[in-house]
């Protein structure tokens, strides 16, 4: 008797240590998230799964998961950091008045007929908008363009509601890629 105890015991140390180790890593290191619509086509397709770094701190152009204003989880690129200037001419990126390619919007930017993919603005012209990026803030933007609610609609998002950074896309498997 004592020694099948013994054995429930040992399997329930084993199961309550897995359960523990796996909320210790889903909280504090690596968390899975679903791409819910159509903001950051063509890089994440909707329905797209991925994985969540929650280590490190965002850097330009990273894809990053953060709590938005309207109690939802979103998903966008990072464009601007705290301090830069930040605007778009004639479909140009412009970040501290040097211009940036953007290469993972080539695909949408051969595909428009009818204007640029991104219409011009600069940061004074969002909502809360300032000549620069706020100190603990950064500026974001959807990859699709012109079908994306972030920065230039929302403002600027405070660093401390980033979740995590993310390029794994695990699922569907078909889709199994590294995103930059």
């Amino acid at each position: 008797m004592t020694k099948e105890k013994n054995e429930l015991w040992e399997w329930t140390k084993a199961l309550l240590i897995a359960i523990g180790l796996a909320a210790v890593i889903r909280y504090f290191l690596f968390a899975p998230i679903v791409v819910d619509g159509l903001s950051m086509m063509p890089t994440l397709h909707n329905g797209d799964r991925m994985i969540v770094n929650k280590l490190g701190k965002p850097e330009r152009f990273d894809i990053i998961v953060f709590h938005a204003p309207e109690q939802k989880d979103y998903i966008k690129r990072v464009i601007g950091l705290p301090g830069d200037t930040v605007e778009y001419r004639d479909d140009i990126l412009y970040i501290n008045g040097e211009p940036y390619a953007e290469p993972y919007l080539n695909t949408y930017k051969e595909q428009i007929t009818d204007g640029p993919l991104t219409a011009d603005f600069t940061l004074e012209e969002i909502p809360n908008g300032q000549k620069t990026v706020p100190e603990g803030e950064l500026f974001v933007m959807g990859d699709n363009r012109r079908f994306s609610k972030d920065s230039r609609q929302i403002g600027t998002i405070p660093i401390e509601k980033v979740i995590g950074d993310t390029n794994v896309v695990y699922w569907p498997l078909k889709d199994i890629r590294l995103v930059k």
